[in-house]
């Protein structure tokens, strides 16, 4: 499918906005990047230079194309996302402010003459920039985005060109000569350059199983020869990220990106911008002390569980039917996971509950909870993965923003997200696409996941037996199972027989607030369900109950 894109103002030498049109091309890559917009629009995205200064406080300014900020926003309406936007996370606002003043579409020639300029404005002495080009520097000289540079380093290689469409004269310099210019011209300003390469393709070597592609060979080298060449910092982007990459499932890697293989999903986004971090914090150059000392939050997250020797830990995720207020003991609400020390012998596994009250797979992810879980996760571990009472509703897109596309697909929907704190854009998967990933992340860690069916809520509506979704949830929790191979605990069918054995007017006492959240006994009788069901399928962790 062709698309018209505007060529920006910058490029038609003097023409009005919109005075020309123009196909959009692929690249190399089999990339159609249409990031290309206004710059009027372009100057209302990214940040006046500078402008984010706090008092005499350094900033730290972002140079990159469409792998730092993706598209002209940069504010993921695609789903696609830049690791620049996550960078501020890691730095004290209240002593540097990171200014995003990547552009997408931009290549290493491109950004010096058209952006640079009203960069430089902003920088002072004192300052950072960390230069990331490179991905943009191919295609045609003098037509269409007219944006390749001449490959190599060379500081002499030049070529005079004159653009097909606009008759505007240009010499054109290597990508080497582009980055030393960027060098110079930053610490004429007093200010601090570095220098990074590319962020990886979603791609893997031919013939090599598993094996990342690199740069190292062409942007990767030059980027780091003028590093050497002029003494700045140089951070391997590319290789600190595709070696996180090489351990993943080729799933993984694959939804690391969004919509092609070289603009990254919020997940992709992410590891970039901690491999930048990771980068940084183990750079010894003298340049980059300064900063690291305005570093924060660079540790990584996690559950705090206090491992004993010799003993595996089983870390139980879910919702409030796994914790809840559990104090009570007679009018108050209970998880069981509460009671997971009745049924697994402390004394030879460490129970460490992470689940959380009102979560969903989305929110739990979305939350950062999942990932103190993986970040604590060790060879050896069990983690049980229970959720479905707040994964499936009508609030996708506004309240709670907490639900996910039904069903078990490997689809996804990019949703504008209203609450009550923020507007935002956020891809959303199926309840079925976030079990398997986090079934796939305890693989990963080299840890068994372990799947465990939603627990019944209190409504018979035929008055004989408790409700049964095994028209939904139920079907996927089993349709993630046989896909994945994970081992499943069925809770749910598990735990209603007990409750049609025990009939309609004994299990009030288990349901005392609502028909969803149990009471201590109710806690009680589902951690013993979870018990059996261990047993009933012959799971290793099996071994560990009393």
């Amino acid at each position: 499918m062709k698309h018209a894109l505007i060529i920006p103002v910058f490029l038609l030498a003097g023409l009005p906005v919109g005075a020309q049109k123009f196909e959009s091309m692929e690249d190399v890559n089999k990339v159609v990047d249409l990031t290309l917009d206004s710059l009027d629009k372009a100057a209302t995205a990214r940040p006046v230079a500078g402008s984010t200064r706090k008092g005499d406080n350094p900033v730290l300014f972002l140079v990159g194309n469409s792998t730092m900020r993706t598209g002209t926003l940069g504010n993921g309406d695609n789903g696609q996302w830049g690791w620049g936007r996550f960078a501020h996370e890691y730095f004290d606002e209240n002593r540097i402010t990171v200014e995003n003043q990547a552009l997408g579409g931009t290549s290493s020639r491109t950004f010096y003459r058209r952006l640079w300029p009203a960069v430089k404005q902003g920088i002072r002495p004192g300052d950072w920039v960390i230069i990331e080009l490179g991905h943009n520097d191919n295609g045609p000289f003098d037509s269409g985005r007219a944006r390749a540079t001449i490959k190599g380093v060379s500081p002499t290689d030049s070529l005079e060109v004159t653009i097909k469409e606009t008759g505007e004269h240009e010499t054109v310099y290597s990508y080497g000569e582009y980055l030393r210019r960027f060098v110079r011209e930053t610490r004429a300003l007093g200010a601090h350059p570095i220098l990074m390469s590319l962020t990886p393709r979603h791609a893997y070597e031919k013939g090599q199983s598993g094996r990342v592609v690199r740069v190292n060979q062409s942007f990767g080298l030059w980027a780091r020869q003028v590093a050497e060449e002029m003494g700045v910092p140089f951070i391997d982007l590319n290789e600190i990220s595709a070696l996180k990459y090489e351990r993943m499932s080729p799933w993984k890697f694959g939804y690391h990106f969004y919509l092609d293989n070289i603009h990254t999903s919020a997940f992709g986004a992410r590891l970039n911008c901690r491999s930048a971090v990771d980068g940084l914090l183990s750079c010894e150059h003298p340049e980059v002390q300064p900063l690291k000392a305005m570093m924060t939050n660079t540790a990584l997250p996690t559950t705090g569980v206090v491992r004993r020797q010799g003993r595996p830990v089983v870390f139980i995720t879910g919702d409030s039917t796994v914790k809840n207020q559990d104090r009570d003991t007679t009018s108050g609400m209970w998880g069981w996971g509460s009671q997971a020390a009745q049924i697994f012998d402390t004394e030879r596994i460490t129970v460490q509950n992470c689940a959380q009250a009102g979560r969903s797979c989305r929110s739990y992810l979305r939350e950062g909870r999942w990932d103190k879980v993986i970040n604590d996760v060790q060879p050896g571990d069990f983690v049980t993965i229970q959720f479905g009472h707040n994964d499936i509703g009508r609030e996708i897109d506004y309240g709670k923003a907490r639900n996910e596309i039904s069903g078990t697909a490997d689809s996804s929907h990019v949703y504008r997200v209203k609450t009550d704190s923020e507007m935002r854009n956020e891809v959303v998967y199926t309840f079925g696409w976030y079990l398997r990933k986090m079934i796939d992340d305890v693989r990963e860690k080299g840890a068994t996941p372990i799947l465990i069916s939603l627990t019944p809520r209190n409504e018979w509506p035929d008055g004989v037996h408790i409700e049964r979704r095994n028209d939904s949830f139920g079907r996927w929790y089993r349709e993630v199972a046989e896909e994945t191979g994970v081992t499943f605990v069925d809770l749910h069918n598990i735990s209603a027989d007990i409750m049609d054995a025990l009939g309609r007017r004994e299990v009030k006492s288990c349901y005392i607030n609502d028909h969803t959240h149990t009471s201590l006994r109710g806690a009680q009788i589902n951690a013993r369900c979870v018990a059996k069901g261990l047993r009933a399928v012959g799971s290793p962790l099996a071994d560990y109950l009393r």
